[in-house]
């Protein structure tokens, strides 16, 4: 598994009145789980930009299982998903740091486009399937 983990605490500006995180921001930790494992591996957005290409999120989804608070620390866990078709796929798993207890859990799917005509690519770009190879996927 090709994995990154992204620690991160939550502030002031993620809560409602209530001291709760609301639920949008857990899609943009998603997205910095992505950032971070990007820039990891070598697949970060402007790595597939200099390659010709844009990879906008097509699907997202996310399970909330628990709630995070003003002050927690939580750890974003960020997994590559293999598969055959011209996509990049990744799962989430947030954890409240001090218990390592799931708060919620998700999935991204993006897609490739040519980053000058914006035409969906049906086969996976050659820098992609050249990661994949060093990836040994």
């Amino acid at each position: 598994m090709l994995q990154s983990f992204t620690e991160f605490k939550v502030k002031f500006n993620e809560v409602d009145a209530l001291g709760i995180v609301w639920h949008g921001h857990y899609i943009r930790f998603f997205e910095d789980g992505r950032e971070a494992f990007g820039e990891k591996h070598g697949l970060a957005y402007m790595d597939i930009y200099r390659h010709g290409y844009l990879a906008p999120v097509v699907n997202l989804h996310c399970d909330y299982k628990k709630s995070l608070e003003y002050g927690d620390t939580a750890i974003i866990e960020t997994t590559f998903v293999d598969n055959p078709a011209a996509k990049i796929m990744f799962r989430y798993k947030i954890y409240l740091a001090s218990k390592k207890e799931i708060i919620a859990e998700g999935s991204s799917v993006q897609v490739f486009l040519d980053a000058k005509a914006k035409q969906l690519q049906l086969i996976a770009p050659e820098f992609f399937i050249d990661w994949k190879n060093r990836q040994q996927f």
